[in-house]
């Protein structure tokens, strides 16, 4: 697979061909995720629950996000690295300059973090500098304890306006993706269709133009013993782990996963 770039993913979304996203906290996993063909690996910072056994993101340091996306790095050959920007790591614009940086510095092309419109100096400052910046709305799980759980946004009218209103207001600021966690898939239908930018999907229907998981979900492997609804393992069937890799990739390409059964209704 040649190297994927912002151009590559634009081109996808232009073109109406779907890309694969999924975790991946070290060198041999991202190698498997460039075998089965992902255009995108996300050093999530899930690894503060799936590798680190916390109940939460909210431990995760930016020390922890900068180690784990040094050996994806070395791991990586083609897909698009994104790692995330931790809890309170972007609280100002001058925390998420200096905390970008340090994960560009250590192998990131793109950095995510979590919220709406309040972040558009972020994004904007961000982006002339010369960082990609990917907006994650809907469930964000470093607001969880502000949230009340891990609980479907958007189904109440008042929440699906402002999602809206953050989409378009992130993209005019300049961020160069956009992902939707536990919405409706009307809702991230209606959305994707609405901005020029990739939208990548989880729990948001097979109507974004990219799907991403846990690489550990999409292998069927828990520590807390819960599914949640998005989630499918790609292991069952499969004779080895690069097998179901590559099954993800495949069911995202081809729009046969997410099915109604992984998703979520107004």
């Amino acid at each position: 697979m040649p190297e994927v770039t912002l151009t590559t993913l634009q081109k996808r979304k232009q073109d109406g061909e779907k890309f694969a996203v999924v975790t991946s906290y070290d060198a041999t996993f991202a190698h498997a995720a460039n075998q089965a063909g992902v255009e995108v690996i996300l050093v999530g910072d899930s690894l503060g629950m799936v590798l680190q056994g916390n109940d939460s993101t909210l431990p995760v340091s930016v020390a922890d996000m900068a180690y784990h996306t040094r050996c994806v790095k070395r791991g990586n050959r083609d897909a698009l690295i994104m790692a995330d920007l931790p809890f309170m790591a972007y609280a100002t614009v001058e925390q998420a300059l200096q905390s970008s940086a340090t994960l560009m510095q250590a192998g990131a092309h793109m950095v995510k973090l979590e919220g709406g419109a309040w972040l558009c100096e972020s994004v904007r400052q961000l982006t002339e500098r010369g960082v990609p910046v990917c907006a994650h709305l809907g469930l964000t799980p470093q607001t969880v304890n502000v949230l009340g759980g891990y609980k479907v946004q958007g189904r109440a009218e008042a929440q699906a306006r402002q999602l809206r209103a953050d989409a378009t207001a992130l993209e005019q600021a300049g961020a160069a993706c956009l992902l939707l966690e536990c919405v409706p898939s009307e809702l991230a239908a209606e959305i994707t269709q609405s901005v020029k930018i990739p939208v990548i999907g989880i729990g948001a229907g097979n109507a974004t133009d990219a799907q991403v998981l846990v690489m550990h979900d999409l292998l069927g492997l828990s520590i807390s013993g819960r599914t949640p609804k998005f989630v499918k393992n790609f292991l069952a069937g499969q004779n080895s782990i690069q097998d179901a890799i590559t099954a993800f990739v495949q069911a995202v390409k081809d729009g046969s996963f997410p099915g109604p059964e992984h998703s979520f209704s107004a």
